[in-house]
């Protein structure tokens, strides 16, 4: 069977943790959210400071108010958990999150920031 034309030859692999709001977050008052919020951004700078990191970012204007935020790690899938589960903000509960692989065509996102190689270059599987 001919190859599909729309299937590319190569894709670029990453790591992407979605955070979400846990539907049982506790409700904590707004000096321990506003301190908690700031360990939790400087854990993600940590982050990015030690190369493991390459994007994060909030969402805004999104479907399911639940969704937090997205993190783009340049480790492998069970490395980005346990990062993900240090997180101040997972630790106390107000943060869940979600690892998954993200493939897309091969060469169409960079990350400048990046101090080393993010994601493997794979081909999609014969079936």
């Amino acid at each position: 069977m001919a190859r599909d034309p729309n299937v590319p030859d190569a894709f670029d692999v990453y790591t992407v943790v979605i955070l979400r709001r846990p539907a049982d977050a506790p409700d904590l008052p707004e000096a321990e959210l506003d301190a908690l919020q700031a360990r939790h951004l400087a854990y993600r700078a940590e982050l990015v400071r030690n190369g493991v990191l390459v994007a994060n970012g909030p969402f805004d204007e999104q479907s399911d108010p639940s969704y937090r935020g997205m993190s783009v790690f340049g480790c492998d899938p069970a490395e980005a958990a346990r990062l993900s589960d240090q997180d101040p903000s997972v630790v106390a509960g107000r943060l869940a999150y979600d690892v998954m692989e993200w493939w897309v065509r091969a060469g169409s996102l960079a990350f400048p920031s990046a101090t080393g190689p993010v994601g493997d270059r794979r081909s999609m599987p014969d079936d």
